[in-house]
C-alpha cells in the first residue's frame, strides 16, 4: 500500500492505495525544494526583468499604491511587503505616502484583523492598509473587446502602482499574477463581469497566453492605467516561496509564467479512472468557489465517465450567492452550461466550470459541506477520503487506475495520448 497524505483546511488527510493502482502522485517539483525565501525575494528586486531598480525609479515626493491578493489567495504579502518597502525607502519615500490595497475583486470585505494578518503586524502598523472597493471607481475608457475600463480610486490616482501577487495556473486567464492584481482584482461589477465573460471562448484555457481573450483583455485594459513594477511570487505546496520575479508588468509576468509552465505541466502516459485532488488546503479551500480550481485541473486527467474525488474542506461554504444558486437551481450540468451561453453572470462562471466536468466525469467531494448542498450541486457528498476511494473502487473494480494531485490548482495534467 502507498499513504497518501494530502492537505486539507489547516489539517491533513489520508487514504492508502494498492500501489498497483497508483499511477502516480503528481506536484510541480518545486513543491519540496528547499528555498531562502528572503534570498529570492531580494535577488529579484536587485535583478528586474526588463525595468530598473524600484529604488531607482520611485523619485521621493511621489505617492505609491502596492496591490497584493486578499486572504481568498496564498500570496504571502507578509514576506513580500518588507523587502519592497526597503527598496522604497532607499529610494526616499515616506511610509505616510505608501498606501497597501487588498485586491478584493468582488469578493467580501477583509476585517481590520484579516488585513493585519495578510500584510503582516510591523507593516500593518506602518502604512496604510485598505480595502479595495468596486463601487469607487474611476472609468478609464473601453477597452478593443469592449470592456468597460473602471478601476478603484486610490489605484489610479496613485503616482505609482506596484502589483504583488502569487503566480499560478488560471482556468481561465491562463495564469494568475502580473496586472490581474488591477484588473479583476482593483475593478468594478461591470468591468470584471465583461472580462470574465469571455471565459466561455475555448482559446480561454488553463495555461494559455497567446491568443487568450481574458488575458489579453484585462492586460490592455491595465495598460490604459499603467502599471510601475511588480513583484510575483510562485508557492509550494508547503505554502513556501519558491521563485520570485519582478520588474515589467508584461516581461516580468511572462518569465514567471514559464517557470510555473515548466514546473506544473505534468504528463501522463494515461488517462486515470480515479483522480485524488486535494485543493492544497487552506486558504486553496476555504469554499468551493476557490477549490473548483483544484477540480477543473483534475478534469485533464480522468478518462470519459471516470471519477473524480475533491477534498476541500470548504469551511466557508460555496463562497459566493450567486455561484450557489447556479449550482443548486439546475436541473442538469447542461442546463448551468446553456444558462451561462444565454446570459453571463459572475459566480454562475464557477457553475458552469464545474457543470463541464460533471457533463464527463462524476466528482466525489470530501468537504465540511452539508451533504445535501453537495448532492442538489450535482456531486456526491463522502464523510472521509478512505470512505470515498473504497466506493470509487467498487464502481471501477480493483484494476482501476489512480493519479493523484496534493495540489490540484497548481498543477495541469497533459494525457500524452491527448496531446499528441
Amino acid at each position: 500500500m502507498s499513504v497518501i497524505e494530502l492537505a486539507y483546511g489547516h489539517q491533513t488527510a489520508t487514504v492508502d492505495i494498492p500501489a498497483d493502482n497508483l499511477l502516480g502522485v503528481y506536484t510541480t517539483s518545486a513543491a519540496t525544494d528547499q528555498a531562502d525565501e528572503a534570498v529570492l525575494l531580494q535577488n529579484a528586486l536587485a535583478q528586474p526583468i526588463d525595468s530598473p531598480r524600484l529604488r531607482e525609479l520611485v523619485k521621493p515626493g511621489e505617492t505609491v499604491v502596492i496591490i497584493t491578493s486578499d486572504l481568498t489567495r496564498p500570496c504571502p504579502s507578509d514576506k513580500m511587503l518588507p523587502p519592497l518597502l526597503a527598496e522604497l525607502s532607499a529610494a526616499g519615500v515616506p511610509d505616510g505616502d505608501i498606501t497597501v490595497v487588498a485586491a478584493l475583486g468582488l469578493h467580501r470585505p477583509m476585517t481590520e484583523a484579516e488585513l493585519e494578518t495578510m500584510v503582516g503586524p510591523e507593516v500593518y502598523h506602518r502604512v496604510r492598509v485598505i480595502n479595495s472597493d468596486s463601487t469607487d471607481t474611476v472609468r478609464l475608457g473601453r477597452t478593443s473587446r469592449g470592456t468597460p475600463v473602471e478601476i478603484f480610486r486610490p489605484v489610479v490616482e496613485a503616482d505609482r502602482r506596484i502589483c504583488l501577487g502569487n503566480l499560478e495556473l488560471h482556468y481561465f486567464a491562463g495564469y494568475s499574477g502580473g496586472a490581474k492584481a488591477i484588473l479583476p482584482g482593483c475593478a468594478s461589477k461591470a468591468t470584471v463581469n465583461h472580462n470574465h465573460a469571455m471565459m466561455v471562448q475555448p482559446e480561454a484555457a488553463t495555461g494559455r497566453l497567446d491568443g487568450n481573450p481574458v488575458r489579453a483583455d484585462l492586460e490592455e485594459g491595465v495598460a490604459m492605467l499603467g502599471v510601475d513594477f511588480i513583484l510575483n511570487a510562485i508557492v509550494g505546496i508547503d505554502h513556501q516561496i519558491k521563485a520570485a520575479v519582478a520588474g515589467d508588468v508584461l516581461q516580468a509576468h511572462r518569465a514567471g509564467c514559464e517557470w510555473v509552465a515548466r514546473q506544473g505541466k505534468l504528463p501522463l502516459e494515461q488517462a486515470a479512472d480515479i483522480v485524488l485532488v486535494s485543493a492544497g488546503g487552506f486558504p486553496k479551500d476555504l469554499n468551493l468557489y476557490q477549490a473548483q480550481k483544484a477540480l477543473d485541473n483534475a478534469a485533464y486527467a480522468v478518462r470519459d465517465g471516470g471519477i473524480i474525488i475533491l477534498l476541500a474542506e470548504c469551511g466557508e461554504g460555496f463562497g459566493n450567492s450567486t455561484f450557489e444558486r447556479w449550482l443548486l437551481e439546475a436541473d442538469s450540468p447542461q442546463a448551468v452550461l446553456d444558462r451561462i451561453q444565454a446570459e453571463f453572470v459572475l459566480g454562475g462562471h464557477k457553475a458552469a466550470a464545474i457543470a463541464g466536468v460533471l457533463n464527463r466525469a462524476r466528482v466525489f467531494m470530501v468537504s465540511a459541506l452539508p451533504a445535501e448542498l453537495v448532492t442538489a450541486g450535482g456531486m456526491q457528498p463522502f464523510a472521509d477520503l478512505p470512505t470515498a476511494m473504497q466506493a470509487a473502487f467498487a464502481d471501477f473494480g480493483p484494476q482501476a487506475k489512480v493519479a493523484v494531485f496534493p495540489q490540484g490548482g497548481s498543477v495541469l495534467p497533459e494525457v500524452k495520448s491527448l496531446v499528441g
